[in-house]
């Protein structure tokens, strides 16, 4: 609980993890009676920042619980939060400790910001539980919130890679510019009654394995795949087509910088902070 409360509630901890944040800072307290009063920015690119202000409105404990409250509001033009407010439960279990928020807001620029919202706010939610499970993978395995950053750009920097490679050669050459991809499929052995089906077949395997590499949560056994196929599809090619060893670009590079990649991205595929760790809906009970 002690550890916990400091991450959250100490300005120099806390934006060390909430990838909402890039900076928090507190006021001057006149005094304990007065709530705490904070200051924070969020770097949004190019040299630009969102700043506001907050204050904690109140603390409490009961039967082990601690509660943190806080509003939060921002006079920032470019803020698309105008005002909201929200609080931190801690709840000792058996175990460890549920840390539970909730918090709400109010938009500005009239209909044009409710209908950005609508976008907005799944991202912000998001954001919320990708970065408790970033804390939870500090305080509980002691995963540095700045190497489950990195890890997490190069594992998606490798992966996104890979699936726009699936993509493009699952569209462009065997959708898009057929004859040729028909013509290596004949010289692959396949009956040139069949080579057209097997090219459309070829396309559909690519396109989902792409697709599945960006969308599913954890894609360590696609990436595994991804790795064997782009070997084994290269030299294949070069066995059953000789002379594509000497072309620009050929299969058995491809195959292996492919590989590369999806080594890449299962070695950074450790420990990942992931937002669907978190419950994102109350439970029943």
């Amino acid at each position: 609980m002690d550890a916990l409360w400091r991450a959250t509630q100490a300005p120099e901890v806390h934006r060390r993890w909430d990838l909402r944040f890039t900076e928090i800072r507190y006021l001057p307290r006149p005094s304990e009676a007065e709530p705490q009063r904070f200051l924070y920015a969020t770097r949004i690119g190019f040299g630009l920042r969102i700043a506001g202000e907050g204050e904690s409105t109140g603390e409490r404990q009961r039967d082990g619980d601690r509660t943190s409250a806080l509003r939060f509001w921002s006079d920032d033009a470019r803020s698309l939060i105008r005002e909201g407010s929200g609080y931190w439960r801690y709840v000792p279990v058996d175990g460890g400790v549920r840390f539970i928020t909730l918090y709400d807001y109010r938009t500005r620029f009239g209909p044009v910001g409710r209908a950005v919202d609508f976008a907005f706010r799944p991202l912000m939610g998001w954001a919320t539980a990708w970065s408790f499970d970033r804390l939870r993978l500090w305080l509980e395995l002691g995963v540095d919130p700045a190497l489950s950053l990195e890890r997490t750009a190069v594992h998606w920097i490798a992966r996104l890679t890979l699936a726009f490679i699936w993509l493009y050669h699952g569209i462009v050459p065997k959708l898009v510019g057929v004859t040729g991809e028909v013509e290596i499929a004949t010289r692959l052995g396949v009956p040139a009654t069949l080579a057209p089906v097997f090219t459309a077949a070829a396309a559909i395997v690519e396109i989902a394995l792409g697709l599945a590499l960006l969308l599913l949560p954890n894609a360590r056994a696609l990436l595994a795949l991804s790795g064997a196929l782009a070997v084994g599809l290269g030299v294949l090619a070069v066995v059953r087509i000789p002379e594509l060893l000497l072309a620009p670009f050929q299969p058995v590079t491809i195959g292996v910088a492919m590989a590369a990649l999806a080594a890449v991205a299962l070695r950074a595929d450790k420990e990942l902070p992931r937002a669907a760790s978190c419950l994102r809906r109350a439970p029943a009970k």
